[in-house]
Formats: structure tokens, C-alpha cells, sequence
């Protein structure tokens, strides 16, 4: 779109970062809490937050908190004050659409997809629907904040890069960021689906939980973790890599990526599709092994039953190196319910010792929609009006064309 920024007179915001970033985190609600948080005088909070409050990023909402006198108003960010766009990119389709700050869906697509096409023609397409998405929301939500992608793929979050083996072939180190940005100026940030699925039912439902796992089985299987409130990623952006941890056996099966006995290679969707397929069933995804479970088909059931085991046993080794409060168990495979989940707690309350399941929850995520691509924006958000960033989205949110 290569918009090019104008600066223009309006509300002098220098030096409002610090407020802004404290409204956006919910780390301040209210005047009162605004001082107490950041420490500077009633005079500059007033100033500054008087400078949000005009320039449309802050507002005043209905909901009340009781003061010592007359109870005063929720502060928070004013969703319509700006846009963002966000896409996932499964392996058959890709999922795009503008949302504001909520963050909430304003306009939507879908486009197919394949794997075997390469990043120049599948960003320089994503890039022509993110124009005209981007082209509706700015009639109502003026200022676009960036970009958030969601990948089926091992991501290295810090260059925003595939990192092989993957299921999108050629994508291995490619600049989605670069590529992007050259398009649209604004900041773009790319993760793995999973991940983001991780931040989506963190943000949601347990934003109380410090630790978490949540393990997204369907057509392949991966984990996300939550340490301490935040996102666990590793070194590289590889933590969470269940579906490749391998149990070795004389008849280990041949995984995707080439290795022999991965817990992918047995419990994924791909994989009892094709034990179903042995069996004489019509099965290529994890759709239609739920479809046959939901038909209550014994030998799906079996499967399903034994896959759910499988990864009991690898979550239980990851429930004892990081013992997390609570485990979320989502992906396709997930509405098989107790199916999976039985034997999932199975192995987990067996293999595991006492102290590490005492207050341990095992449940199913309830995600009725695309929670990757609502993860894509919460990460967009949380980074943006961070601290050591928001700053820089003033003097964007300044500079931008009236």
C-alpha cells in the first residue's frame, strides 16, 4: 500500500508513552491507579492522559470503580482507534481479516491454499487481500497499527523466519518480514500457529495461570508454553516440540519429517487417518477421523483412545521438567472429548510424580473460532504497547495522514 506518513497539528503526546502502555497492559484502569503506577505527579498524568483521551487512543468507558468520593471512570484503549492485520496460513487454507483493538473482527477472507507454493506468491497475494481489508477497516478505524502472521511451521520468532523441516516448502529463511514491510511501512510479526492458539487461550480464558501448556493435536501435533505469564519460546523458538520427540521401537513408523517413531507419526490426525486407511475406512485428515468417531466407529474409537495415550506419555515428560499448573488440550482431534482426554490423563497421572499432578488440570479448549488468527493480534498488541515500544506507535500514531 506504501502509504507515506505527513505529520499534521494535533495533541501534543510527548512524553505519554508511559501512560498509554500502562492503560493498554491493564496495568491502570483509573486516574488514581495511573499515579500510583507510574510514579509522576497529578499534573503530568493529567496532561498526558488529557493528550490520549483527545487524540482517540484513550477513552472513557461507562464501567465505574468505586474512590474514596465519586467513583470514577474505567480508563482504556478506544478499539476504533485503529486497525490491525492479522492471517493464518494453514495448509489448505489461509484465514485473513482486519480487527480493531479489542481485538475484534472488522472484515474478513479466506483464500486456498497450498503448501507447495512459495513465500514470494502467497505474501505478494496475502498482500493484495491485506490491501483491500486494510482499505475497509480505515473508513471506520483510521490508524493501522501492523501486521501478525500465524505459520503451521517451526518458526525463530526473533528474524521472523521459517526454520525447516517444514510443510511449506521453500520458505526455509525466506524475509517474510521484509517483504511485508517494504508494502505496507508498519511493524509485521511473525509465529508459529500453535503458539499463538497458546496466547489466545491464555488471553481469553486463564490469564491468571502463570504455567501452562497448551498441546494442539490435529492434523500434526505441538505444544505452547506459558512460563511465569509469558510465552515460552527457547533459544530459537523451538520449545514446545512435542509432536518430534521420538519413543524408538522395531516398528517405529516414518514420520513427515523424515525421522522414524515421532509421537506425530503415531497419534497426529495423519496418522491414525492412515491406520484407518489400513483398516479399509476413507480417511486423509484429522476431519475424517473425527467424522468417524462422531459416527462411533470402534476402530476409531481404538485409535483415537491409543492416540490419546501416546501423548499422555509425552506430556507427562513435559509436565515433570516444567510443571505447569494447568494443560489445554486443543486442535481438530480435541472434539473427540473424553476419547482423547482419558487417555491423555491416563498416562499423565501414572507416569507423573504426585506433587507435580497435586493441583494439576487437564481440560479441553472450548475455541469456537480461528484462535490462531486471534492470537496473531493479541501478540501484535501486547508487543506494541510495550514499554520499550509504544513510544515508537506515538510518534506513528502522530505522523499519520488526516
Amino acid at each position: 500500500m506504501g502509504r507515506h506518513e505527513q505529520g499534521h497539528e494535533g495533541p501534543t503526546l510527548d512524553g505519554a508513552g508511559g501512560i498509554l502502555s500502562l492503560i493498554a497492559t491493564g496495568q491502570a484502569s483509573s486516574r488514581a491507579e495511573l499515579l500510583q503506577a507510574s510514579g509522576l505527579s497529578r499534573v503530568t498524568v493529567t496532561q498526558r492522559l488529557n493528550a490520549l483521551l483527545s487524540s482517540g487512543l484513550v477513552r472513557e468507558t461507562e464501567e465505574t470503580l468505586p474512590s474514596g468520593g465519586r467513583p470514577t471512570r474505567v480508563l482504556a484503549i478506544n478499539a476504533a482507534s485503529g486497525f490491525l492485520l492479522v492471517a493464518n496460513i494453514g495448509e489448505t487454507h489461509i484465514h485473513l481479516a482486519a480487527m480493531d483493538l479489542t481485538p475484534a473482527i472488522i472484515a474478513q477472507a479466506t483464500l486456498p491454499f497450498s503448501v507447495t507454493s512459495g513465500p514470494e506468491a502467497t505474501l505478494q497475494q496475502v498482500g493484495d487481500v491485506f490491501e483491500a481489508l486494510a482499505a475497509e477497516a480505515e473508513k471506520t478505524h483510521g490508524f493501522f497499527l501492523g501486521i501478525s502472521l500465524s505459520l503451521p511451521t517451526p518458526v525463530d520468532f526473533k528474524r521472523g523466519c521459517v526454520v525447516g523441516p517444514s510443510v511449506l516448502n521453500g520458505w526455509d529463511d525466506f524475509d517474510i518480514i521484509g517483504q511485508l514491510q517494504t508494502r505496507f511501512a508498519v511493524p509485521v510479526y511473525v509465529e508459529n500457529d500453535v503458539n499463538l492458539m497458546t496466547i489466545c487461550e491464555h488471553k481469553r480464558r486463564f490469564p491468571t495461570v502463570d504455567d501452562m501448556l497448551f498441546v494442539k493435536v490435529g492434523t500434526g501435533i505441538g505444544s505452547g508454553m506459558i512460563a511465569g505469564g509469558r510465552m515460552f519460546r527457547g533459544a530459537q523458538g523451538a520449545a514446545g516440540d512435542i509432536g518430534h520427540i521420538q519413543f524408538l521401537s522395531d516398528d517405529a513408523p516414518l514420520c513427515r519429517c523424515g525421522k522414524f517413531g515421532c509421537v506425530e507419526a503415531r497419534a497426529a490426525g495423519w496418522a491414525i487417518a492412515r491406520d484407518l486407511s489400513a483398516r479399509g475406512f476413507h480417511a486423509e485428515t484429522a476431519r475424517d477421523v473425527i467424522d468417524l468417531v462422531e459416527q462411533r466407529k470402534p476402530e476409531a474409537l481404538m485409535l483415537l483412545r491409543a492416540a490419546g495415550r501416546t501423548i499422555g506419555e509425552v506430556i507427562s515428560d513435559a509436565v515433570s521438567i516444567i510443571n505447569p499448573s494447568l494443560i489445554v488440550i486443543g486442535g481438530t482431534l480435541a472434539r473427540g472429548g473424553d476419547f482423547l482426554l482419558s487417555g491423555i490423563r491416563e498416562l499423565v497421572y501414572q507416569r507423573c510424580l504426585p506433587l507435580a499432578t497435586r493441583d494439576l488440570s487437564i481440560v479441553l479448549s472450548t475455541a469456537q473460532e480461528d484462535s490462531a488468527l486471534f492470537g496473531a493480534a493479541y501478540l501484535l498488541l501486547e508487543d506494541i504497547f510495550a514499554p520499550l515500544k509504544v513510544d515508537r506507535l506515538l510518534e506513528r500514531f502522530a505522523a499519520r495522514p488526516l
